[in-house]
């Protein structure tokens, strides 16, 4: 027998779950004689792609790692210095692993359905009361995306709630980091908000001011004391936001106790890797009074059917997909992951532990200031927490050459040089430091007293602002300070949570799929995570072939001539993109085009998005087939085609059909002057086969969280890159501290110059192991898999929408809007499949009563079956309702979901046994995931807000009240 040595196993086959055995009998299902027939009979023919992708050949999962850890050793990581809102930091190893590296909470979903979200909700609620005691503030939410995306959040809700509408004056102290002064530029352009940048101490308070901002400490390292600024911009009516380091507020005063009306920054110093700019988790606090004015989400206490303590995201009809055209905020993507790394990090420490790394930092930048004073540096910050200041004259150049000789990286501004110290700074680091420090003066650390010095250490924060106030007094924050404690707390709040690992996620438009470990491995190789993204770009080149390379593949997948990596979301994409087009037309002297057509089937983040970019929205109707309506479409476009900017259009449409009219659409835009701006959202369903630039589009930004296989992390990370036409390069985002600008770029849109860079890797990884023939592949199983739910249900639920064929693309939608003549709403079907294991599919989008599914080419053909089997089962339970052979009001529906207490209860009164109600299905028993709480009381949650951890006693007496 002859022996075949050049067997190499693809990675295909492992991503793509159904084997061609499986696709065969779904294709019999399907009515389809082949794939190939199923796809020829979905997309259209005039939008396929003449050719197959051009992209490197498929690598194995070991020799993608084995390449990488050679592209790794091309990033040079120094000891970082820089500071400027990014420090090294030191992750406990039990939250690394059971956390950050852990399936079972990066693959959870958004916590939508809460009653199995119980255990990230909580987390996330222990992250927003760390927030609100370390800030002194009375509210928070479970975070945004950076710290400058969240400082222009701020902005715009000062703007927001102005008393004096004539007021578009907004104060920025020049003592801000660079980086979120160039995206309060971005932020600020479309309203119209001039920003007056200054020094605060000298700054004339005027009323035409709306709002200030500062630094603390700021930008230099110095402590200022704001409160006189503060007196005087509320004497104005004016409201003051802090940007504050999370570190420094255990040990100097809140913002709270000297009058800051918000709060924001980052926790990134929390035991989140620097990861060359993210994901870290931004934070904001605020008064209570403005909860409804607040951007992001609330994690608030409630109750459950039972009366128990129950979580839930609270005052939801502040989110942009309600608000649409009228949101100040286009946020839907949290860092939800980070701020639970953050939060458990508080509670791993606790304040005792927070506080002892505080005055460890403190002191040794006290000792390396004193140090370098002794030598005759001139030190500027009369008082810091981390960060000291040098005027180094003519000794700055060579103090540079020889910081760089010893594998140090300092932050350089002309002759001065600005040090900070972090958690990883030791007594060795200050002495390595000076010794550069006097080396190029021609001493050495025998020069220097260090032993007497370190006896004379004092505070340089004078006593007004050191803290003086308790914080993190929960119970949470002081019980699990040993790893066997905390050990035991995540596994707790992670066996609540239903994720990818418990059972397919089959949500429409969010693309639930599989987050392969080898995509995942190198997020945590230090190579990668603990990079400065202000570290010299010599010493970056591991990165940098990452991003060319990436940069390729997507630009070769959705046809277009260049990518921006920068933005740090699927909406921070959009945000981009329109901002974009809007710098284009602004450059033929077409700054007028301003209106912005948009379907009235489009994701709520697209009018938010144009509404922030200074567009007028402008609706277009849809057909009885859900397609977009071409004959208003064209009278909407010629009516505005002296001022149409863009079509804002995701293809697939979001009702899950490829529209066959795409083409003409296009031509329609671009004859009448506009763009078109075109929601990465669906892509799954495109790659490979068809493209945005082969449609006609513009600009589309990708949701590299769906298609691309970053996890969703239970509401963030995500990465919105966008990719555009070659008339739209030279206006891709910039950055003010790393040059990576284009000849007419507008500012910046995130923090970091190149997003949360640390998981594009994630995405690399996939497109790199996959290669054209495995991704166009995936695309097909993906539509695959969906016809084939869309097959075994039809007969059961009516499919809304459908191609000329009878097709979906990726995802479908089912109507359930008559179910409700009998009393059953959507919502009992979403929780009644939390009994079978399921988490539901996206609920009542696009259309009101309906479920939007996805299934995604990583679930297996069993896994479909079971789903189909559990929507089947309740089908039959709906009807045992409509017959009336069981109550409108009690039934496994409406009772829906049973929780392990209801079914182990002494007293059973409902008129269904307990096994219909916990094991409803055979499959059920084998693997059953239990809700931790029934139904969650929306109405109460909302009526008596709670956004931070309960004293027990105290959550008891307002249950009882």
């Amino acid at each position: 027998m002859s022996l075949n040595i050049d067997f190499q196993e693809k990675f295909e086959s492992r991503h793509i779950a159904p084997s061609s055995t499986e696709a065969d009998a779904m294709l019999q299902t399907i009515g389809a004689a082949s794939l190939d027939e199923l796809i020829d009979q979905t997309i259209p023919k005039q939008i396929r792609l003449k050719q197959a992708l051009n992209l490197p050949a498929a690598k194995s999962e070991i020799d993608y790692l084995s390449g990488l850890k050679d592209t790794a050793s091309k990033n040079k990581v120094f000891k970082s210095y820089i500071g400027q809102g990014y420090y090294d930091t030191i992750t406990p190893p039990v939250i690394l692993r059971n956390i950050f590296e852990n399936p079972g909470w990066y693959t959870q979903y958004t916590p939508y359905q809460a009653e199995i979200s119980q255990g990230r909700l909580q987390a996330l609620l222990n992250f927003q009361t760390m927030v609100i005691d370390l800030t002194g503030m009375e509210i928070a939410n479970a975070s945004l995306l950076d710290e400058g995306t969240a400082a222009a959040e701020a902005m715009f809700m000062q703007f927001s709630l102005r008393r004096n509408q004539a007021a578009k004056t907004f104060f920025v102290s020049e003592d801000l980091f660079p980086q979120t002064i160039d995206i309060l530029k971005t932020r600020s352009a479309p309203y119209g908000i001039e920003l007056k940048i200054g020094n605060h101490q000298a700054a004339e308070l005027t009323d035409d001011l709306f709002g200030a901002i500062v630094q603390y400490p700021a930008a230099s390292g110095t402590v200022y004391n704001y409160t006189d600024f503060a007196n005087k911009a509320h004497e104005k009516s004016i409201k003051l936001t802090v940007v504050a380091d999370i570190l420094s507020l255990t040990y100097l005063t809140p913002p709270g106790e000297w009058g800051a009306d918000i709060v924001v920054g980052t926790t990134q110093r929390f035991g989140v890797p620097m990861g060359f700019g993210g994901p870290h988790a931004a934070y904001f606090a605020t008064k209570e009074e403005y909860k409804r004015s607040m951007p992001g989400r609330i994690i608030g206490v409630s109750i459950d059917s039972a009366g128990n303590y129950a979580l839930r995201m609270a005052l939801q009809t502040r989110e942009q997909h309600i608000r649409r055209d009228k949101a100040t905020s286009n946020i839907c993507t949290a860092q939800a992951l980070l701020a639970i790394m953050a939060g458990m990090y508080a509670a791993y420490h606790g304040k005792d532990g927070l506080k002892a790394i505080a005055e460890r930092v403190h002191g040794l930048t006290v000792l390396l200031a004193d140090s370098l004073e002794y030598l005759g540096y001139q030190q500027a910050n009369k008082s810091f927490f981390d960060t000291i200041r040098v005027n180094a004259g003519d000794l700055a150049n060579p103090i540079h050459g020889e910081a760089l000789n010893n594998e140090m990286n300092f932050h350089y501004s002309g002759s001065e040089i600005t040090i900070s110290l972090d958690e990883t700074s030791n007594l060795q680091d200050v002495l390595n430091i000076v010794r550069v420090f006097a080396k190029v003066k021609a001493k050495n650390l025998n020069d220097i007293n260090i032993e007497s010095l370190k006896t004379k250490l004092e505070a340089r924060v004078s006593p007004e602002l050191q803290r003086t106030s308790e914080f993190l007094t929960h119970p949470v924050f002081n019980t699990h300070h040993s790893e066997h404690e905390m050990l035991r707390y995540i596994k707790s709040l992670e066996s609540k949570d239903l994720s990818l690992c418990n059972s397919m996620i089959p949500l429409g438009s969010c693309t639930m799929k599989l987050n392969a470990t080898t995509e995942m491995i190198p997020v945590t190789w230090p190579e990668f995570s603990k990079m400065h993204p202000f570290a010299p770009l010599d010493q970056t080149g591991g990165y940098m072939q990452i991003f060319d390379e990436l940069n390729k593949w997507l630009s070769e997948i959705t046809g277009f001539a260049a990518m921006s990596l920068q933005p740090n979301s699927g909406a921070q994409g959009e945000y981009a993109g329109l901002m974009v087009i809007r710098a284009y037309h602004q450059s033929r002297g077409e700054g007028k085009r301003n209106i912005a057509l948009i379907p009235a089937s489009a994701h709520g983040t697209n009018p938010a998005s144009a509404a922030m970019a200074g567009m007028k929205v402008v609706v277009v109707k849809c057909d009885i087939n859900g397609n977009i309506d071409v004959a208003d479409l064209r009278f909407r476009a010629e009516e505005h085609k002296d001022d149409l900017s863009c079509l804002m259009v995701t293809y697939p449409s979001t009702h899950g059909v490829f529209e066959e009219s795409i083409i003409e659409v296009c031509n329609i835009i671009h004859e009448n002057g506009g763009q078109v701006y075109m929601d990465g959202a669906n892509m799954n369903a495109q790659v490979g086969l068809t493209s945005p630039a082969n449609i006609g589009a513009d600009v589309c930004h990708l949701n590299l969280h769906k298609t691309f296989c970053i996890p969703h992390g239970g509401g963030g990370p995500g990465m919105g890159p966008i990719g555009v036409a070659k008339h739209l390069v030279p206006f891709l985002p910039g950055h003010p501290v790393v040059d990576i600008n284009n000849s007419q770029s507008i500012h910046a849109v995130s923090a970091a110059p190149w997003g949360s860079a640390s998981i594009l890797i994630i995405s690399h990884a996939y497109i790199a192991m996959m290669g054209a023939e495995g991704l166009t592949n995936a695309t097909k199983y993906a539509i695959l898999n969906a016809n084939y739910i869309k097959a075994r249900l039809e007969n059961d639920y009516p499919v809304l929408y459908a191609g000329s064929n009878g097709r979906c693309a990726h995802e479908m939608i089912l109507d359930c809007r008559a179910f409700k003549n009998f009393g059953i709403e959507v919502t009992d079907i979403a929780k009644r499949l939390m009994d079978y294991g399921f988490h539901a599919p996206t609920v009542s989008f696009p259309v009101p009563g309906t479920l939007m599914i996805e299934p995604t080419e990583s679930e297996p053909k069993h896994e479909l079956d079971r789903f189909c089997d559990a929507m089947i089962a309740i089908r039959t339970e709906i009807a045992e309702v409509e017959r009336g052979t069981i109550d409108k009001q009690n039934n496994p529906l409406k009772n829906a979901p049973h929780t392990a207490a209801i079914i182990s209860g002494t007293e059973w009164k409902k008129p269904y046994s307990r096994q219909v109600a916990a094991f409803p299905l055979p499959y059920v028993a084998e693997h059953k995931f239990w809700p931790s709480v029934g139904r969650v009381n929306d109405t109460h949650g909302d009526r008596t807000l709670i956004c931070s951890c309960p004293p027990l006693e105290a959550y008891a007496e307002d249950v009882l009240a």
